[in-house]
Protein backbone atom coordinates (compact mmCIF):
# COMPACT_ATOMS: atom_id res chain seq x y z
CA UNK A 1 0.00 0.00 0.00
CA UNK A 2 1.35 3.43 -1.00
CA UNK A 3 0.96 5.47 2.16
CA UNK A 4 2.68 8.57 0.78
CA UNK A 5 -0.23 9.14 -1.60
CA UNK A 6 -1.83 11.07 1.24
CA UNK A 7 -0.31 14.39 2.34
CA UNK A 8 1.62 13.07 5.30
CA UNK A 9 2.30 14.64 8.65
CA UNK A 10 4.47 13.55 11.56
CA UNK A 11 3.24 11.74 14.63
CA UNK A 12 4.17 10.16 17.93
CA UNK A 13 2.41 6.86 18.65
CA UNK A 14 0.81 5.74 21.87
CA UNK A 15 3.94 3.65 22.39
CA UNK A 16 6.07 6.78 22.48
CA UNK A 17 3.86 9.18 24.45
CA UNK A 18 6.76 9.30 26.92
CA UNK A 19 8.58 11.58 24.53
CA UNK A 20 6.05 14.42 24.85
CA UNK A 21 4.98 14.57 28.53
CA UNK A 22 1.42 15.50 27.59
CA UNK A 23 -1.41 15.99 30.05
CA UNK A 24 -3.88 14.35 27.66
CA UNK A 25 -4.41 10.74 28.74
CA UNK A 26 -4.11 9.12 25.32
CA UNK A 27 -5.41 5.58 25.04
CA UNK A 28 -4.62 2.79 22.59
CA UNK A 29 -7.12 1.82 19.91
CA UNK A 30 -9.49 -1.02 20.74
CA UNK A 31 -13.21 -1.77 20.48
CA UNK A 32 -13.39 -1.12 24.24
CA UNK A 33 -13.04 2.63 23.70
CA UNK A 34 -16.56 2.72 22.28
CA UNK A 35 -17.94 0.82 25.28
CA UNK A 36 -16.15 3.28 27.53
CA UNK A 37 -17.56 6.21 25.55
CA UNK A 38 -21.08 4.84 25.96
CA UNK A 39 -20.72 4.35 29.69
CA UNK A 40 -19.24 7.82 30.20
CA UNK A 41 -21.47 9.58 27.63
CA UNK A 42 -18.44 10.81 25.69
CA UNK A 43 -17.19 10.94 22.13
CA UNK A 44 -14.13 9.12 20.81
CA UNK A 45 -11.39 11.38 19.40
CA UNK A 46 -8.97 9.49 17.14
CA UNK A 47 -5.62 11.14 16.45
CA UNK A 48 -4.07 9.11 13.64
CA UNK A 49 -0.61 9.73 12.24
CA UNK A 50 2.96 8.47 12.19
CA UNK A 51 6.17 8.92 14.13
CA UNK A 52 8.25 10.28 11.29
CA UNK A 53 7.53 13.82 10.28
CA UNK A 54 6.82 17.38 11.14
CA UNK A 55 3.21 18.51 11.41
CA UNK A 56 1.93 16.08 14.00
CA UNK A 57 4.78 17.19 16.24
CA UNK A 58 3.59 20.77 15.74
CA UNK A 59 0.06 19.71 16.61
CA UNK A 60 1.37 18.01 19.74
CA UNK A 61 3.32 20.97 21.06
CA UNK A 62 0.72 23.58 20.08
CA UNK A 63 -2.80 22.24 19.64
CA UNK A 64 -2.89 19.44 22.20
CA UNK A 65 -1.03 21.59 24.73
CA UNK A 66 -3.67 24.32 24.53
CA UNK A 67 -5.60 24.61 27.85
CA UNK A 68 -9.00 24.97 26.18
CA UNK A 69 -8.42 21.93 23.98
CA UNK A 70 -7.16 19.93 26.96
CA UNK A 71 -10.23 20.86 29.01
CA UNK A 72 -12.74 19.97 26.29
CA UNK A 73 -11.09 16.62 25.64
CA UNK A 74 -10.92 15.76 29.35
CA UNK A 75 -14.61 16.57 29.86
CA UNK A 76 -16.28 15.03 26.81
CA UNK A 77 -13.86 12.86 24.81
CA UNK A 78 -12.04 9.55 25.00
CA UNK A 79 -8.71 10.50 23.38
CA UNK A 80 -7.19 7.71 21.27
CA UNK A 81 -3.78 7.92 19.60
CA UNK A 82 -2.76 5.52 16.86
CA UNK A 83 0.48 5.16 14.93
CA UNK A 84 -0.69 4.63 11.34
CA UNK A 85 2.46 2.66 10.52
CA UNK A 86 1.63 0.25 13.32
CA UNK A 87 -2.09 -0.03 12.49
CA UNK A 88 -2.43 -0.62 8.74
CA UNK A 89 -6.15 -1.35 9.04
CA UNK A 90 -6.89 2.19 10.26
CA UNK A 91 -4.21 3.68 8.01
CA UNK A 92 -5.88 2.15 4.97
CA UNK A 93 -9.30 3.31 6.10
CA UNK A 94 -8.30 6.96 6.59
CA UNK A 95 -5.33 7.38 4.23
CA UNK A 96 -7.15 9.99 2.15
CA UNK A 97 -7.23 12.30 5.18
CA UNK A 98 -3.48 12.54 5.56
CA UNK A 99 -1.49 12.57 8.75
CA UNK A 100 -2.57 13.76 11.20
CA UNK A 101 -6.08 12.58 10.52
CA UNK A 102 -8.53 13.66 13.21
CA UNK A 103 -11.69 11.58 13.38
CA UNK A 104 -14.45 11.93 15.97
CA UNK A 105 -16.95 9.12 16.62
CA UNK A 106 -20.04 8.71 18.74
CA UNK A 107 -20.29 5.75 21.10
CA UNK A 108 -22.00 3.69 18.37
CA UNK A 109 -18.90 3.93 16.14
CA UNK A 110 -20.58 6.47 13.89
CA UNK A 111 -18.28 9.09 12.38
CA UNK A 112 -19.12 12.70 13.22
CA UNK A 113 -16.13 14.58 11.79
CA UNK A 114 -13.12 13.65 9.65
CA UNK A 115 -10.41 16.29 9.30
CA UNK A 116 -7.18 16.33 7.34
CA UNK A 117 -3.86 17.70 8.52
CA UNK A 118 -2.81 20.22 11.12
CA UNK A 119 -5.53 21.94 13.16
CA UNK A 120 -4.52 25.05 15.08
CA UNK A 121 -5.69 25.35 18.71
CA UNK A 122 -8.64 27.71 18.10
CA UNK A 123 -9.85 25.61 15.18
CA UNK A 124 -9.63 22.41 17.22
CA UNK A 125 -11.38 23.92 20.22
CA UNK A 126 -14.16 25.29 18.03
CA UNK A 127 -14.65 21.88 16.40
CA UNK A 128 -14.73 20.04 19.73
CA UNK A 129 -17.27 22.46 21.19
CA UNK A 130 -19.44 22.34 18.05
CA UNK A 131 -19.62 18.54 18.29
CA UNK A 132 -20.66 18.78 21.93
CA UNK A 133 -23.38 21.28 21.00
CA UNK A 134 -24.59 19.31 17.99
CA UNK A 135 -23.26 15.76 17.42
CA UNK A 136 -24.91 15.45 14.04
CA UNK A 137 -22.40 14.18 11.43
CA UNK A 138 -20.92 17.07 9.51
CA UNK A 139 -20.29 17.49 5.76
CA UNK A 140 -16.94 15.68 5.99
CA UNK A 141 -18.82 12.45 6.70
CA UNK A 142 -20.45 10.97 3.66
CA UNK A 143 -22.27 7.68 3.38
CA UNK A 144 -20.14 5.00 1.78
CA UNK A 145 -21.28 4.37 -1.76
CA UNK A 146 -22.18 0.86 -2.71
CA UNK A 147 -20.14 -0.48 -5.62
CA UNK A 148 -21.59 -2.59 -8.38
CA UNK A 149 -18.66 -4.75 -9.36
CA UNK A 150 -18.02 -5.70 -12.93
CA UNK A 151 -17.77 -9.32 -13.99
CA UNK A 152 -14.70 -8.47 -16.10
CA UNK A 153 -11.11 -9.00 -15.03
CA UNK A 154 -9.55 -6.67 -17.62
CA UNK A 155 -10.01 -3.04 -18.56
CA UNK A 156 -12.39 -2.22 -21.36
CA UNK A 157 -10.72 -0.30 -24.22
CA UNK A 158 -12.69 2.82 -23.25
CA UNK A 159 -11.66 2.65 -19.60
CA UNK A 160 -8.06 1.97 -20.51
CA UNK A 161 -8.02 5.02 -22.80
CA UNK A 162 -9.46 7.18 -20.04
CA UNK A 163 -6.75 6.07 -17.61
CA UNK A 164 -4.06 6.71 -20.21
CA UNK A 165 -5.48 10.19 -20.79
CA UNK A 166 -5.23 10.90 -17.05
CA UNK A 167 -1.68 9.58 -16.98
CA UNK A 168 -0.58 12.01 -19.70
CA UNK A 169 -2.78 14.99 -18.79
CA UNK A 170 -1.68 15.08 -15.14
CA UNK A 171 2.00 15.12 -16.03
CA UNK A 172 3.85 18.34 -15.18
CA UNK A 173 5.87 18.93 -18.36
CA UNK A 174 7.66 21.92 -16.87
CA UNK A 175 8.78 20.45 -13.55
CA UNK A 176 8.46 16.71 -14.02
CA UNK A 177 6.43 14.07 -12.16
CA UNK A 178 2.68 13.52 -12.11
CA UNK A 179 0.61 16.18 -10.37
CA UNK A 180 1.37 19.85 -9.78
CA UNK A 181 1.26 20.06 -5.98
CA UNK A 182 3.58 17.89 -3.92
CA UNK A 183 6.48 16.72 -6.08
CA UNK A 184 7.70 13.14 -5.82
CA UNK A 185 8.22 10.23 -8.13
CA UNK A 186 5.13 8.06 -8.26
CA UNK A 187 6.71 4.67 -8.88
CA UNK A 188 3.76 3.16 -10.74
CA UNK A 189 3.70 6.07 -13.17
CA UNK A 190 7.48 5.97 -13.49
CA UNK A 191 7.52 2.23 -14.07
CA UNK A 192 4.85 2.56 -16.77
CA UNK A 193 6.75 5.39 -18.46
CA UNK A 194 9.98 3.38 -18.40
CA UNK A 195 8.22 0.33 -19.82
CA UNK A 196 6.72 2.36 -22.67
CA UNK A 197 9.83 4.50 -23.26
CA UNK A 198 11.58 2.35 -25.93
CA UNK A 199 8.75 2.87 -28.40
CA UNK A 200 7.38 6.23 -27.31
CA UNK A 201 9.45 9.45 -27.07
CA UNK A 202 6.85 11.15 -24.84
CA UNK A 203 7.02 8.35 -22.28
CA UNK A 204 10.81 8.38 -22.48
CA UNK A 205 10.85 12.11 -21.76
CA UNK A 206 8.50 11.73 -18.79
CA UNK A 207 10.51 8.87 -17.38
CA UNK A 208 13.91 10.55 -17.71
CA UNK A 209 12.77 14.00 -16.60
CA UNK A 210 11.14 12.62 -13.47
CA UNK A 211 14.12 10.43 -12.61
CA UNK A 212 16.40 13.44 -12.92
CA UNK A 213 14.18 15.81 -10.92
CA UNK A 214 13.66 13.22 -8.17
CA UNK A 215 17.41 13.38 -7.54
CA UNK A 216 16.73 16.72 -5.82
CA UNK A 217 15.08 14.72 -3.03
CA UNK A 218 18.16 12.59 -2.47
CA UNK A 219 19.90 13.57 0.78
CA UNK A 220 23.39 14.71 -0.30
CA UNK A 221 24.97 13.96 3.09
CA UNK A 222 23.43 10.66 4.17
CA UNK A 223 21.77 9.28 1.08
CA UNK A 224 18.18 8.16 1.26
CA UNK A 225 15.18 9.94 -0.23
CA UNK A 226 13.04 12.64 1.37
CA UNK A 227 9.34 11.99 1.10
CA UNK A 228 8.25 14.85 -1.17
CA UNK A 229 8.64 18.55 -1.92
CA UNK A 230 5.94 21.19 -1.48
CA UNK A 231 5.11 24.34 -3.46
CA UNK A 232 4.95 22.55 -6.80
CA UNK A 233 8.74 22.39 -7.15
CA UNK A 234 11.64 20.25 -5.96
CA UNK A 235 13.22 22.83 -3.66
CA UNK A 236 11.01 22.54 -0.54
CA UNK A 237 11.43 18.98 0.73
CA UNK A 238 9.79 17.38 3.72
CA UNK A 239 12.73 15.60 5.25
CA UNK A 240 11.20 12.44 6.67
CA UNK A 241 12.61 9.21 5.27
CA UNK A 242 10.08 6.39 5.08
CA UNK A 243 10.97 2.82 4.24
CA UNK A 244 8.47 2.54 1.42
CA UNK A 245 9.94 5.61 -0.28
CA UNK A 246 13.46 4.23 0.08
CA UNK A 247 12.54 0.77 -1.21
CA UNK A 248 10.55 1.92 -4.22
CA UNK A 249 13.16 4.50 -5.25
CA UNK A 250 15.87 1.86 -4.85
CA UNK A 251 13.95 -0.45 -7.16
CA UNK A 252 13.20 2.21 -9.78
CA UNK A 253 16.72 3.64 -9.95
CA UNK A 254 18.14 0.11 -10.18
CA UNK A 255 15.87 -0.58 -13.16
CA UNK A 256 16.72 2.81 -14.68
CA UNK A 257 20.42 1.96 -14.49
CA UNK A 258 19.78 -1.37 -16.22
CA UNK A 259 17.68 0.32 -18.91
CA UNK A 260 19.83 3.37 -19.72
CA UNK A 261 23.19 2.77 -18.02
CA UNK A 262 23.34 6.36 -16.81
CA UNK A 263 25.85 6.49 -13.91
CA UNK A 264 23.73 8.98 -11.96
CA UNK A 265 20.90 6.43 -11.70
CA UNK A 266 23.20 3.74 -10.33
CA UNK A 267 24.71 6.30 -7.96
CA UNK A 268 21.22 7.16 -6.69
CA UNK A 269 20.43 3.49 -6.07
CA UNK A 270 23.74 3.03 -4.26
CA UNK A 271 23.15 6.14 -2.13
CA UNK A 272 19.77 4.79 -1.03
CA UNK A 273 21.36 1.42 -0.32
CA UNK A 274 24.02 3.11 1.80
CA UNK A 275 21.39 5.02 3.77
CA UNK A 276 19.51 1.80 4.55
CA UNK A 277 22.69 0.13 5.77
CA UNK A 278 23.87 3.04 7.94
CA UNK A 279 20.59 4.30 9.39
CA UNK A 280 17.72 1.81 9.06
CA UNK A 281 19.45 -1.56 9.52
CA UNK A 282 19.19 -3.10 12.97
CA UNK A 283 21.98 -5.18 14.54
CA UNK A 284 20.12 -8.44 13.86
CA UNK A 285 19.75 -7.82 10.12
CA UNK A 286 16.17 -6.55 10.11
CA UNK A 287 15.20 -3.07 8.97
CA UNK A 288 13.67 -0.25 10.98
CA UNK A 289 10.66 1.71 9.76
CA UNK A 290 11.57 5.36 9.23
CA UNK A 291 13.55 8.40 10.31
CA UNK A 292 11.95 11.57 11.64
CA UNK A 293 12.21 14.86 9.77
CA UNK A 294 12.59 16.87 12.96
CA UNK A 295 15.64 16.99 15.17
CA UNK A 296 13.54 18.96 17.67
CA UNK A 297 9.85 18.04 17.64
CA UNK A 298 7.79 20.66 15.83
CA UNK A 299 10.79 22.70 14.62
CA UNK A 300 11.28 22.70 10.86
CA UNK A 301 14.66 21.22 9.95
CA UNK A 302 15.65 22.78 6.63
CA UNK A 303 18.72 24.44 8.19
CA UNK A 304 19.75 21.15 9.79
CA UNK A 305 19.53 19.12 6.58
CA UNK A 306 21.57 21.76 4.74
CA UNK A 307 24.55 20.78 6.92
CA UNK A 308 27.27 18.26 6.26
CA UNK A 309 27.36 14.85 7.90
CA UNK A 310 29.70 15.92 10.67
CA UNK A 311 27.85 19.17 11.36
CA UNK A 312 24.56 17.31 11.63
CA UNK A 313 25.97 14.70 13.98
CA UNK A 314 27.38 17.45 16.19
CA UNK A 315 23.80 18.59 16.80
CA UNK A 316 22.33 15.08 17.00
CA UNK A 317 20.51 12.65 14.72
CA UNK A 318 16.72 12.70 14.14
CA UNK A 319 14.84 9.88 15.81
CA UNK A 320 14.67 6.46 14.14
CA UNK A 321 11.45 4.48 14.48
CA UNK A 322 12.92 1.12 15.51
CA UNK A 323 9.80 -0.95 14.95
CA UNK A 324 10.63 -3.85 12.65
CA UNK A 325 7.51 -4.54 10.67
CA UNK A 326 7.27 -7.46 8.27
CA UNK A 327 5.75 -5.19 5.62
CA UNK A 328 8.57 -2.63 5.66
CA UNK A 329 11.17 -5.39 5.64
CA UNK A 330 9.45 -6.99 2.66
CA UNK A 331 9.66 -3.70 0.77
CA UNK A 332 13.37 -3.37 1.58
CA UNK A 333 14.14 -6.99 0.67
CA UNK A 334 12.57 -6.65 -2.75
CA UNK A 335 14.41 -3.41 -3.50
CA UNK A 336 17.74 -4.92 -2.46
CA UNK A 337 17.12 -8.03 -4.57
CA UNK A 338 16.45 -5.88 -7.64
CA UNK A 339 19.61 -3.87 -6.91
CA UNK A 340 21.55 -7.14 -6.98
CA UNK A 341 19.87 -8.28 -10.19
CA UNK A 342 20.73 -5.09 -12.04
CA UNK A 343 24.21 -4.36 -10.65
CA UNK A 344 25.53 -7.67 -9.36
CA UNK A 345 26.06 -6.19 -5.87
CA UNK A 346 26.35 -9.41 -3.85
CA UNK A 347 26.28 -7.54 -0.55
CA UNK A 348 22.76 -6.29 -1.36
CA UNK A 349 21.58 -9.85 -1.97
CA UNK A 350 23.16 -11.08 1.25
CA UNK A 351 21.47 -8.27 3.18
CA UNK A 352 18.12 -9.08 1.58
CA UNK A 353 18.43 -12.76 2.50
CA UNK A 354 19.48 -11.93 6.06
CA UNK A 355 16.42 -9.70 6.53
CA UNK A 356 14.13 -12.34 4.99
CA UNK A 357 15.45 -14.97 7.36
CA UNK A 358 14.85 -12.65 10.31
CA UNK A 359 11.27 -11.97 9.23
CA UNK A 360 10.63 -15.68 8.71
CA UNK A 361 12.05 -16.39 12.16
CA UNK A 362 10.37 -13.54 14.06
CA UNK A 363 7.16 -12.64 12.23
CA UNK A 364 5.95 -15.84 10.52
CA UNK A 365 2.43 -17.09 11.24
CA UNK A 366 1.10 -20.62 10.79
CA UNK A 367 -0.08 -21.19 7.23
CA UNK A 368 2.39 -18.96 5.40
CA UNK A 369 1.43 -15.48 6.60
CA UNK A 370 3.25 -12.82 8.59
CA UNK A 371 2.50 -10.67 11.61
CA UNK A 372 3.12 -6.95 11.40
CA UNK A 373 4.95 -6.43 14.67
CA UNK A 374 5.95 -8.44 17.68
CA UNK A 375 2.39 -8.07 18.92
CA UNK A 376 -0.51 -6.88 16.73
CA UNK A 377 -3.62 -5.39 18.29
CA UNK A 378 -5.94 -6.36 15.45
CA UNK A 379 -3.83 -8.16 12.86
CA UNK A 380 -2.90 -9.95 10.82
CA UNK A 381 -2.88 -7.34 8.09
CA UNK A 382 -2.72 -7.97 4.36
CA UNK A 383 0.27 -5.69 3.78
CA UNK A 384 2.75 -7.84 5.68
CA UNK A 385 2.04 -11.12 3.92
CA UNK A 386 1.71 -9.34 0.58
CA UNK A 387 5.06 -7.54 0.91
CA UNK A 388 6.83 -10.69 2.02
CA UNK A 389 5.19 -12.68 -0.79
CA UNK A 390 6.56 -10.14 -3.27
CA UNK A 391 9.97 -10.19 -1.58
CA UNK A 392 10.18 -13.99 -1.57
CA UNK A 393 9.30 -14.15 -5.27
CA UNK A 394 12.02 -11.61 -6.05
CA UNK A 395 14.51 -13.63 -4.01
CA UNK A 396 13.61 -16.71 -6.03
CA UNK A 397 14.25 -14.79 -9.25
CA UNK A 398 17.57 -13.51 -7.91
CA UNK A 399 18.84 -16.83 -6.51
CA UNK A 400 16.94 -19.66 -8.29
CA UNK A 401 16.55 -21.19 -4.81
CA UNK A 402 13.13 -22.86 -4.71
CA UNK A 403 12.84 -22.23 -0.96
CA UNK A 404 11.83 -18.65 -1.71
CA UNK A 405 9.30 -19.64 -4.35
CA UNK A 406 7.72 -22.07 -1.91
CA UNK A 407 7.39 -19.32 0.67
CA UNK A 408 5.85 -16.94 -1.85
CA UNK A 409 3.30 -19.63 -2.77
CA UNK A 410 2.52 -20.16 0.93
CA UNK A 411 1.93 -16.42 1.30
CA UNK A 412 -0.61 -16.58 -1.55
CA UNK A 413 -2.36 -19.47 0.19
CA UNK A 414 -2.53 -17.46 3.42
CA UNK A 415 -3.98 -14.44 1.65
CA UNK A 416 -6.70 -16.53 0.05
CA UNK A 417 -7.60 -18.01 3.45
CA UNK A 418 -7.57 -14.77 5.46
CA UNK A 419 -8.08 -11.70 3.26
CA UNK A 420 -10.76 -12.64 0.75
CA UNK A 421 -14.54 -12.64 1.03
CA UNK A 422 -16.77 -14.89 -1.00
CA UNK A 423 -19.29 -12.14 -1.77
CA UNK A 424 -17.06 -9.40 -3.21
CA UNK A 425 -13.88 -9.34 -5.31
CA UNK A 426 -10.44 -8.21 -4.27
CA UNK A 427 -8.44 -8.60 -1.10
CA UNK A 428 -9.21 -6.92 2.22
CA UNK A 429 -6.78 -4.88 4.32
CA UNK A 430 -7.06 -7.12 7.38
CA UNK A 431 -8.08 -10.64 8.33
CA UNK A 432 -11.80 -10.98 7.60
CA UNK A 433 -12.20 -13.56 10.38
CA UNK A 434 -10.91 -11.35 13.23
CA UNK A 435 -13.53 -9.26 15.10
CA UNK A 436 -12.72 -5.54 14.96
CA UNK A 437 -14.40 -2.15 15.22
CA UNK A 438 -14.72 -1.76 11.44
CA UNK A 439 -14.99 -4.46 8.81
CA UNK A 440 -11.91 -4.64 6.57
CA UNK A 441 -12.25 -3.12 3.12
CA UNK A 442 -10.32 -3.28 -0.14
CA UNK A 443 -7.51 -0.77 -0.60
CA UNK A 444 -6.56 0.36 -4.09
CA UNK A 445 -2.78 -0.03 -4.04
CA UNK A 446 -2.77 -3.29 -2.11
CA UNK A 447 -5.07 -4.76 -4.73
CA UNK A 448 -2.76 -3.48 -7.49
CA UNK A 449 0.18 -5.16 -5.79
CA UNK A 450 -1.78 -8.36 -5.18
CA UNK A 451 -2.91 -8.56 -8.80
CA UNK A 452 0.61 -8.03 -10.13
CA UNK A 453 2.36 -10.35 -7.69
CA UNK A 454 -0.17 -13.20 -7.81
CA UNK A 455 -0.28 -13.10 -11.61
CA UNK A 456 3.53 -13.09 -11.74
CA UNK A 457 3.68 -15.90 -9.20
CA UNK A 458 1.31 -18.04 -11.26
CA UNK A 459 3.83 -18.12 -14.09
CA UNK A 460 6.44 -19.67 -11.81
CA UNK A 461 4.10 -21.91 -9.82
CA UNK A 462 1.79 -23.02 -12.62
CA UNK A 463 -1.05 -22.94 -10.07
CA UNK A 464 -4.49 -21.86 -11.19
CA UNK A 465 -5.23 -20.68 -7.64
CA UNK A 466 -2.58 -17.95 -7.97
CA UNK A 467 -4.06 -16.77 -11.25
CA UNK A 468 -7.51 -16.72 -9.63
CA UNK A 469 -6.21 -14.57 -6.77
CA UNK A 470 -4.91 -12.11 -9.34
CA UNK A 471 -8.20 -12.27 -11.21
CA UNK A 472 -10.18 -11.42 -8.08
CA UNK A 473 -8.02 -8.35 -7.44
CA UNK A 474 -8.36 -7.37 -11.11
CA UNK A 475 -12.15 -7.62 -10.95
CA UNK A 476 -12.10 -5.08 -8.14
CA UNK A 477 -9.62 -2.78 -9.89
CA UNK A 478 -11.28 -2.67 -13.32
CA UNK A 479 -14.68 -1.80 -11.87
CA UNK A 480 -15.09 1.74 -13.29
CA UNK A 481 -15.95 3.30 -9.92
CA UNK A 482 -12.67 1.97 -8.53
CA UNK A 483 -10.45 2.47 -11.58
CA UNK A 484 -11.53 6.11 -11.91
CA UNK A 485 -11.42 6.90 -8.19
CA UNK A 486 -8.14 8.77 -8.64
CA UNK A 487 -7.34 11.73 -10.79
CA UNK A 488 -3.59 11.11 -10.74
CA UNK A 489 -1.44 8.06 -9.97
CA UNK A 490 -3.68 5.76 -12.01
CA UNK A 491 -1.08 3.61 -13.71
CA UNK A 492 -1.05 0.83 -11.15
CA UNK A 493 -4.21 -0.46 -12.80
CA UNK A 494 -2.65 -0.10 -16.24
CA UNK A 495 0.41 -2.10 -15.16
CA UNK A 496 -1.72 -4.81 -13.57
CA UNK A 497 -3.98 -5.02 -16.62
CA UNK A 498 -1.05 -5.18 -19.02
CA UNK A 499 0.62 -7.99 -17.10
CA UNK A 500 -2.58 -9.94 -16.54
CA UNK A 501 -3.22 -9.96 -20.29
CA UNK A 502 0.13 -11.45 -21.36
CA UNK A 503 2.96 -13.70 -20.30
CA UNK A 504 6.10 -12.36 -18.69
CA UNK A 505 9.38 -12.36 -20.57
CA UNK A 506 10.56 -15.93 -19.92
CA UNK A 507 14.32 -16.48 -19.81
CA UNK A 508 15.36 -20.02 -18.94
CA UNK A 509 18.92 -21.06 -18.18
CA UNK A 510 19.53 -24.79 -18.68
CA UNK A 511 22.69 -26.20 -17.21
CA UNK A 512 24.43 -27.22 -13.98
CA UNK A 513 24.34 -24.64 -11.22
CA UNK A 514 28.01 -25.40 -10.62
CA UNK A 515 28.93 -24.33 -14.16
CA UNK A 516 30.48 -20.85 -14.53
CA UNK A 517 29.12 -20.31 -18.04
CA UNK A 518 25.59 -21.14 -16.84
CA UNK A 519 26.05 -18.68 -13.98
CA UNK A 520 27.14 -15.99 -16.44
CA UNK A 521 24.01 -16.57 -18.53
CA UNK A 522 21.89 -16.34 -15.39
CA UNK A 523 23.49 -13.03 -14.40
CA UNK A 524 22.81 -11.61 -17.86
CA UNK A 525 19.17 -12.68 -17.64
CA UNK A 526 18.72 -11.08 -14.22
CA UNK A 527 19.84 -7.69 -15.52
CA UNK A 528 17.00 -7.44 -18.07
CA UNK A 529 15.30 -4.19 -16.97
CA UNK A 530 11.74 -5.08 -16.06
CA UNK A 531 9.92 -6.26 -12.95
CA UNK A 532 7.76 -8.54 -15.10
CA UNK A 533 10.17 -11.28 -16.09
CA UNK A 534 10.27 -15.00 -15.49
CA UNK A 535 13.92 -15.91 -15.01
CA UNK A 536 14.53 -19.56 -14.15
CA UNK A 537 17.61 -21.72 -13.86
CA UNK A 538 16.92 -25.37 -14.60
CA UNK A 539 19.62 -27.80 -13.57
CA UNK A 540 18.76 -31.17 -15.17
CA UNK A 541 20.50 -32.92 -12.27
CA UNK A 542 18.51 -30.97 -9.68
CA UNK A 543 14.82 -30.71 -8.76
CA UNK A 544 12.20 -30.04 -11.42
CA UNK A 545 10.81 -26.55 -11.74
CA UNK A 546 7.30 -26.21 -10.28
CA UNK A 547 5.95 -25.12 -13.68
CA UNK A 548 7.62 -27.30 -16.33
CA UNK A 549 5.57 -25.86 -19.20
CA UNK A 550 8.56 -25.98 -21.56
CA UNK A 551 10.49 -29.12 -22.53
CA UNK A 552 14.11 -28.10 -22.88
CA UNK A 553 16.53 -30.08 -25.06
CA UNK A 554 19.56 -31.90 -23.68
CA UNK A 555 22.66 -30.00 -24.81
CA UNK A 556 26.36 -30.50 -24.40
CA UNK A 557 26.86 -27.16 -22.67
CA UNK A 558 24.73 -24.63 -20.75
CA UNK A 559 22.36 -22.51 -22.80
CA UNK A 560 19.71 -19.82 -22.38
CA UNK A 561 16.31 -19.74 -24.03
CA UNK A 562 14.02 -16.75 -24.45
CA UNK A 563 10.44 -18.01 -24.58
CA UNK A 564 7.03 -16.57 -25.34
CA UNK A 565 3.63 -18.09 -24.72
CA UNK A 566 3.92 -20.11 -27.91
CA UNK A 567 7.61 -20.63 -28.72
CA UNK A 568 11.23 -20.52 -27.52
CA UNK A 569 14.29 -19.10 -29.20
CA UNK A 570 17.28 -21.03 -30.41
CA UNK A 571 19.75 -21.66 -27.57
CA UNK A 572 22.12 -18.83 -26.65
CA UNK A 573 25.45 -20.13 -25.41
CA UNK A 574 27.06 -16.83 -24.42
CA UNK A 575 26.02 -13.81 -22.42
CA UNK A 576 26.60 -11.55 -25.42
CA UNK A 577 24.29 -13.66 -27.57
CA UNK A 578 21.61 -13.65 -24.87
CA UNK A 579 21.89 -9.89 -24.36
CA UNK A 580 21.45 -9.27 -28.09
CA UNK A 581 18.23 -11.28 -28.08
CA UNK A 582 16.97 -9.49 -24.98
CA UNK A 583 17.83 -6.12 -26.47
CA UNK A 584 15.48 -6.85 -29.36
CA UNK A 585 12.66 -7.35 -26.86
CA UNK A 586 12.97 -3.73 -25.69
CA UNK A 587 12.09 -2.35 -29.13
Amino acid sequence: MHLIRSIAFAFASAASVCCFAQPIAWQAWSPDVFKQAGEQHKFVLLDLGTQWCHWCHVMDVQTYADPTVEKLIAEKYIPVRVDADGHPDLSDRYEDYGWPATVVFNADKGEIVKRQGYLEPKEMASMLQAIIDDPTPGPSVRAEKSIEYTSDSQLTPQLRDELLERYTSTYDWQNGAWGHGQKFMDWHCEEWAMREAPGNPADARMARQTLDEQLHLLDPAWGGVYQYSTDGDWQHPHFEKIMQVQAENLLIYSLAWAQWHEPRYRSAAEAIHGYLMHFLLGPDGAFYTSQDADLVDGVHSADYFALSDSARRARGVPRIDTHRYARENGWAIRGLAVLYETTGDKAALEEAIQAAKWVCGQRALPGGGFAHDEADDSGPYLGDTLAMGQADLELYIATADQLWLTRSMQAADFIRAHFQRADIPGVMTADVHVPRAFAPQQEFDENVDTARWANHLSEFSGRESDKQLAQSAMQYLVTPTVALSRRVQVTGVLLADDEFSRSAVHIAIVGPKSDASAAALFRAALAFPTTYKRVEWYDPAGPRLPNMDVRYPTLAKPAAFVCTATSCSRPAFSSDDLLKRLERLKN
